[in-house]
């Protein structure tokens, strides 16, 4: 379907290549994409070790012009990740399903007020090299919102189309070596002077592989 159709039948077209929330079973998730999808499978160590359970938020934003998806680029002082392009997100807290973890996240992240965001349902969960397994959330964003980032978190909040993300031909594939000398391939899209790589274009990526990849009707 194309992404500048009606309003109405776009929410409801992405909505049906959607986990519905009332089908979501903690107990029972387990990834299906990771960093590794484009070589170097996990070590026998990492197999089964256990996950920390996390939560983004994928916030498709409806503009006239069409979706376009919220994003943000971490701020220099963090630990881990600084200065990369990420989706708004983190660890779930105990008792928390992944959308009140993504709602919660990108509340503190980048001030997104949750009434103006309509949850649609769950994509493909994500494995981390870092040991996290993400639940990506897909919400339709109404316009009229601000937006403050948390300084600690996060260094900047812009959006992308979302028909650029969904383009096959913007998808690019790349390797860098890792500090322990391995060699790592993975996705990313470069969108102005903006470079989105890792954890965050493979959830995008298989986003589109939900919404348009041979298995989807």
């Amino acid at each position: 379907m194309s992404l500048r159709g009606g309003r109405g039948d776009l929410r409801d077209w992405i909505g049906r290549h959607l986990d519905p929330l009332e089908a979501h079973d903690p107990a029972s998730v387990r990834p299906v994409r990771s960093d590794f999808d484009l070589g170097n499978a996990y070590g026998p160590d990492e197999v089964d070790a256990p996950l920390t359970p996390a939560a983004v938020l994928i916030a498709l934003v409806e503009r006239d012009k069409g979706l376009s998806v919220i994003l943000t680029r971490r701020a220099d002082t963090l630990r881990r990740h600084t200065g990369q392009i990420a989706l708004p997100g983190g660890r779930r807290d105990p008792g928390e399903t992944p959308w009140q973890t993504a709602l919660r996240e990108s509340h503190e992240e980048i001030g997104l007020d949750p009434d103006f965001v309509s949850v649609a349902g769950l994509s493909t969960p994500y494995r981390t090299g870092t040991g996290y397994l993400i639940t990506p959330v897909v919400g339709f964003v109404r316009p009229g919102f601000t937006l403050t980032p948390n300084p600690e978190e996060v260094a900047d909040i812009f959006e992308t189309p979302f028909g650029f993300l969904m383009d096959p031909a913007n998808v690019e594939e790349h390797e860098r070596e890792l500090p322990n000398g391995e060699k790592r391939r993975f996705y990313a899209y470069s969108h102005e002077d903006r470079f989105i790589w890792g954890a965050t274009a493979g959830i995008l990526r298989a986003l589109y592989d939900r919404l348009y990849g041979a298995a989807v009707a």
